[in-house]
């Protein structure tokens, strides 16, 4: 019987070998056509990628005064204006926009044709043009300048159209062979940068009505107002409900309007206070965008949450799923670094190209380097994604969570409602709500004078004040 079993498992090993011997002459000789590259650089998957920022040479205003006079101290003898032939002419008005040199010193550079050279500093232009462009965008890979091919609306696609090109010879080698020519324009093969148009660094995230301080109970009292509040949000009463609330339990005869009404006005004066309290944020961020219907029509939201802490630094509502509100988002998180840590940032996100794009652009406008990882699909098909997926999942859980708040509102009517009833609920969630991290006994941030508060409607009204002294000190020091 010894003598099968040790038999059985010699041949296993032979078998073993055998099948070992099979697949290397299979992966060596007979390539199969899904294993020509990985799914991760198919150029099936070019469009879903970031390409890296091009090198950028921006516009710097020259005197031709001056080079006038380096000529004449390098060579010896001064440059003379244009010596026009043949009576031709140009307009005195004409002038180089890279030197500011007047017409003497300007060629006609295509026979009349509206383009002309300048004989100083050798800058062409076109007819009228007093100004050059900003900057010149140049393709990484081969030096060659990009052409913008579209307009959209908030964003210029610039592509290299170099057929020479190494990024997109190597593209073309990653074509399957039997692709039709008519295909290709399937694939992202060349080189695409897009540069933005509107300046989402410049906009103010924390601008408020000119009320903000100023409003005042004409009917009722802060009390019913934290009642509504604590109904309507803590526990996640629809506003029709929240009044019949009021009305059953309070014997306080109340509008659903005005419940609508309490949860915008508390809306805006928390969110200051929500907005510049010190979080004390950790280097481990993730972010995430759900949907919500307003008016019936799909929008987004987006949240960035220390995963350390818990606490939610950023968020944004938008009608669009593209990179604005994406920038606005991690801007708001960003604020709340006393000093950004740079590559010491561990930020978690999805496979979405917002999150890649958005930090190519806090690169070219803060010089901040921002390492996005991505955290692509539902099984950990690599060693990055399963290191990082435990992030993504506390992200994709304070979705679910605010899902639960979400769906009693079978959507929101319009888009401030949408607004006013996130910046309450993230209020909610760092403030107000006990948190599992703590056994359900405090909320995430504590606030001392929050604790000394008997209900929560005492808490609400308190977060109220805290807010309007937010905005009575930045009022005082803007004035000041």
């Amino acid at each position: 019987m010894s003598q099968i079993i040790t038999y059985l498992l010699v041949y296993n090993q032979y078998l073993l070998n055998q099948i070992y011997e099979l697949t290397i002459f299979i992966a060596k000789y007979i390539p199969i056509k899904q294993w020509a590259f990985e799914d991760s650089n198919s150029p099936a998957y070019q469009k879903l990628k970031i390409d890296k920022l091009p090198i950028i040479k921006k516009f710097i205003k020259q005197d031709y005064n001056f080079l006038l006079e380096y000529y004449l101290w390098k060579y010896g003898k001064p440059v003379k204006p244009v010596r026009r032939r043949n009576g031709k002419t140009i307009p005195e008005d004409t002038a180089c926009p890279l030197c500011g040199a007047p017409h003497q010193y300007i060629y006609d550079n295509n026979g009349g044709n509206g383009q002309y050279q300048c004989k100083i500093c050798s800058q062409t232009f076109s007819t009228g043009e007093q100004i050059t462009s900003p900057l010149v965008l140049i393709c990484p890979y081969c030096g060659h300048t990009l052409s913008a091919v579209k307009d959209r609306k908030h964003f210029i696609v610039h592509k290299c159209i170099n057929k020479k090109c190494s990024y997109y010879m190597d593209n073309l080698k990653l074509l399957p062979k039997d692709l039709d020519p008519k295909e290709k324009y399937k694939y992202k093969l060349h080189y695409i940068y897009r540069e933005f148009t509107l300046d989402f660094f410049s906009m103010d995230l924390y601008m408020l009505p000119s009320w903000a301080t100023s409003f005042k109970f004409r009917k009722n009292n802060a009390h019913i107002m934290g009642l509504c509040l604590t109904y309507h949000v803590n526990l996640g009463l629809s506003l029709r409900k929240t009044a019949e609330a009021m009305r059953e339990i309070h014997n306080i005869n109340i509008s659903h309007t005005m419940v609508a009404s309490y949860a915008r006005t508390a809306a805006v004066l928390v969110k200051p206070f929500v907005d510049t309290f010190d979080y004390k944020p950790s280097n481990n961020l993730a972010a995430d965008e759900t949907y919500i219907k307003i008016k019936g029509l799909k929008a987004y939201v987006w949240l960035i949450m220390d995963t350390v802490s818990r606490s939610i630094l950023g968020y944004q509502v938008s009608n669009s799923r593209d990179v604005g509100p994406c920038i606005l988002t991690m801007r708001m998180a960003f604020d709340k670094f006393k000093k950004f840590p740079g590559k010491a940032l561990k930020f978690i996100a999805d496979g979405y190209s917002a999150y890649p794009l958005a930090a190519q652009q806090f690169k070219i406008e803060k010089k901040w380097d921002v390492d996005i990882t991505q955290v692509i699909g539902l099984t950990n098909d690599d060693a990055v994604t399963k290191e990082h997926r435990p992030f993504k999942q506390k992200i994709e859980r304070l979705n679910r969570t605010f899902k639960a708040s979400y769906r009693v509102t079978c959507g929101y009517g319009t888009d401030d409602g949408a607004y006013y009833g996130v910046n309450l609920w993230v209020a909610y969630y760092n403030f107000l709500r006990p948190h599992e991290l703590y056994g359900r006994k405090r909320p995430l941030n504590e606030v001392d004078m929050l604790k000394d508060a008997g209900n929560m409607p005492g808490k609400w009204q308190l977060i109220i004040f805290l807010g309007q002294q937010v905005i009575l000190n930045t009022q005082e020091t803007k004035s000041s």
